[in-house]
């Protein structure tokens, strides 16, 4: 009886989140619908990265550089050639990739595709350091694709990026996509993959003592993790409709990260909880870095002060509540409806 009324409720939440999903298609403003197309990237953002620093125990900080190979890789396989002709002004694009078009669901898996197979390239002798070693590596690493995509002239236009880009993310794809993640992730952590993820990173040494490889694990997790961030970076470049590498900084990685403490390390609905809060919030504090004027503060503008409000927000957290909203718990029915039976529990008793 109860698992039949859990599913009825997991059914109904569905089916009103696809309604809502349709309503803000269809009535939203431009402005508005961008914002929660976001929402939808960032979650699949999130929860790539929750798969190597929270489920794996990986702390990694190179996710802003597989999101530019996605974001390029599948820019210059779905633009036509007449608008490669356009961008590249300064230097010709190398001819195998005047005249490729391809339609964008290839580009994306392609995209996918490059970024794992960087991420595979890069954690086989990476993953061997942890903590600090790992985090400035993978830094590095970031750093070093956003260089070399700034110098590659006749491949990625260098400096000057790329522009008018098709706008394939819509809202259904977005979010079709972001949903089909969550059950991947779901499907994952349940797998046995997933439980070897959870044991390395509680213990290592006992990990390896019960038969697990955790060289593997470690490069699997984060290959993974890698295709998803080159899916997120492709779908986010085709939002905005142009990339360049500025726009792939670690101040990108760092807005990933907050989600993932904010929302807990180790949880899939914490993640998709706390992408949709920040990157409302992010928005909704756009003020802060234009002039204010309250009672006894006033500013000609202070540009960044929003990400220095979401700062102190990461502080808190860390400090107060380390586990963020969902700590490694993940919602469920029982969990929303326990206050309300212990609540009846009490008045049975008096």
């Amino acid at each position: 009886m109860r698992i039949r009324k859990t599913s009825m409720l997991s059914l109904s939440s569905l089916v009103l989140i696809l309604l809502f999903v349709i309503f803000a298609n269809s009535f939203f403003s431009s402005f508005s619908l961008r914002i929660f197309n976001l929402c939808g990237i960032y979650v699949i953002l999130a929860l790539s990265l929750n798969l190597v620093n929270g489920f794996t125990g990986l702390f990694s900080l190179g996710h802003a550089g597989f999101m530019a190979l996605g974001a390029y890789v599948s820019a210059l396989l779905t633009m036509s050639p007449a608008q490669k002709e356009v961008n590249f002004f300064l230097a010709p694009i190398i001819p195998i990739l005047a005249h490729v078009q391809l339609p964008f669901v290839f580009a994306l898996i392609i995209a996918g595709s490059v970024a794992a197979l960087a991420g595979f390239l890069i954690g086989t002798p990476v993953l061997r350091l942890r903590d600090d070693y790992l985090a400035i590596a993978t830094l590095g690493f970031s750093e070093i694709i956003r260089v070399v995509l700034t110098n590659t002239q006749s491949i990625t236009n260098g400096a000057l990026g790329l522009k008018g880009l098709p706008r394939f993310s819509t809202t259904y794809t977005v979010w079709a996509l972001a949903f089909l993640t969550v059950i991947f992730m779901v499907a994952l952590m349940n797998s046995a993959f997933g439980r070897s993820c959870k044991a390395v990173r509680d213990n290592e040494i006992a990990a390896q003592a019960m038969g697990i490889h955790v060289a593997k694990i470690k490069i699997q997790s984060f290959t993974i993790a890698s295709f998803l961030a080159g899916v997120g970076g492709a779908l986010l470049g085709h939002l905005m409709s142009t990339i360049d590498p500025k726009m792939f900084t670690f101040s990108l990685t760092y807005n990933i990260l907050l989600i993932v403490v904010l929302g807990g390390n180790g949880s899939i609905t914490g993640s998709v909880f706390a992408a949709i809060i920040v990157t409302i919030g992010m928005e909704a504090l756009r003020f802060l870095d234009g002039p204010l004027n309250f009672i006894f503060i006033r500013t000609q503008g202070l540009p960044g002060l929003r990400m220095v409000v979401f700062s102190i927000l990461l502080l808190v957290v860390v400090i107060f509540r380390q586990q963020g909203i969902m700590g490694t718990r993940e919602f469920s029915w029982e969990l929303v409806a326990r206050p309300f039976t212990r609540k009846r529990q009490e008045n049975k008793l008096f």
